[in-house]
């Protein structure tokens, strides 16, 4: 087992040098070892990928599908991955000069940070949020500032966005969403999108818009930022939470030619393309019917599963706004119950063997909450 030399540490790139691992997975590892326990834990659907998607993929293994495609990805998937946005959120993008195919949401985040940002630059963003948007941000130099939305039930108003902005000075370049929200559950409707839309088109930042949950809001129609503000807006999606395709990594990034141009560089640097079989299946859910039948499908079940948390666990104390999108919900702990959100968590597993999420990790405003995915 070889040991670092110690001096040749001090000469590495110390942006990782605060950096953590993502303290969800650090739980649910924990959790892991306890023999019977109950996960509510990771956002991981627990439904198999659809048969006629993993069909497709043999197929592009079968049919020696082996070599690199496109860095941007295969034509027939960017083709596909514009005609289901143009399908479901009424949105114009050319699948040669706007949009690339990523290895997963992950990766388009950072392909995007990764494009926009300099050191010392500041990202605002509203909180709680995912937790993995910070460490992103801070790798590449810049400072994540959260914007606590706790008072105004998780969802940003213009009059917080434009403090911010007033408040953090010159250096805000952009600003990071997530909408449906994990840790939340609580989405945008087109109203708060528009006007949250009016605050940012005075100003030159960069929206980067996360809506991996888009195909999970219940309800209602998903508002799309980037049909609000498509100029100033990076857009991620994928197949990842809507066809319960995780572990297949694959995402896209959708946005102006200008900035794309950027965009597909740094993709094509950090993972030169995506993988065959992966795209393949991701064509198959994304330009067939039945593909858009699965995420319908899906989405019945958890709306089942929500209605059942939520009014169950009302009913222990735990006040929870109404998640109308993905599949988490972010219940504040009721008072005479530990009130520290991580020492709850460990509490409650090692009594209960039940794991859920401290809700501090997502941020400022997260604190005395925990988060209950129902993808289980």
């Amino acid at each position: 087992m070889p040991n670092t030399k110690p001096s040749l540490l001090q000469d590495l790139k110390h942006t990782y040098d605060n950096l953590a691992p993502n303290p969800i997975r650090v739980f649910d590892a924990e959790a892991s070892n306890i023999p019977d326990v109950v996960k509510l834990t990771l956002g991981e659907p627990d439904f198999n990928v659809p048969d006629h998607i993993k069909q497709a993929a043999i197929a592009s293994i079968n049919n020696d599908e082996s070599h690199y495609g496109p860095s941007n990805g295969w034509p027939k998937l960017r083709r596909a991955a514009t005609s289901f946005l143009k399908d479901r959120y009424d949105l114009d993008y050319n699948p040669d000069t706007e949009l690339v195919v990523t290895v997963g949401a992950t990766e388009a985040l950072h392909s995007c940070l990764d494009t926009v940002l300099n050191p010392g630059d500041k990202v605002l963003m509203p909180s709680p949020t995912f937790s993995l948007y910070d460490q992103l941000i801070r790798i590449n130099g810049a400072i994540p500032v959260y914007i606590n939305t706790e008072a105004t039930g998780f969802v940003l108003t213009p009059d917080q966005l434009r403090k911010a902005i007033a408040d953090e000075g010159d250096r805000v370049k952009a600003i990071l969403l997530n909408f449906p929200s994990n840790p939340t559950g609580v989405t945008y409707n087109k109203e708060q999108v528009d006007a949250i839309a009016k605050v940012v088109a005075d100003t030159n930042l960069v929206v980067i818009s996360d809506e991996i949950y888009s195909e999970l809001t219940y309800g209602a129609t998903h508002a799309s930022f980037a049909k609000a503000l498509p100029e100033q807006t990076l857009l991620i999606n994928g197949v990842s939470k809507s066809h319960a395709m995780t572990g297949w990594r694959i995402g896209f990034i959708a946005g102006p030619a200008e900035i794309m141009r950027r965009v597909s560089l740094a993709h094509a640097f950090n993972v030169t393309v995506a993988s065959n079989p992966a795209m393949a299946g991701a064509t198959e859910a994304l330009s067939t019917e039945a593909g858009r039948v699965d995420s319908q499908k899906m989405k019945a079940e958890y709306i089942k599963r929500r209605d059942y948390v939520v009014d169950e666990m009302t009913k222990m104390g735990f006040s929870i706004p109404q998640p109308n999108g993905a599949f988490y919900v972010f219940a504040k702990i009721p008072a005479g119950c530990i009130q520290d959100d991580t020492e709850f968590c460990y509490d409650l597993l090692r009594k209960n063997k039940l794991a859920v999420i401290a809700g501090g990790g997502f941020g400022p405003g997260g604190e005395a909450h925990i988060r209950v995915s129902y993808a289980a």
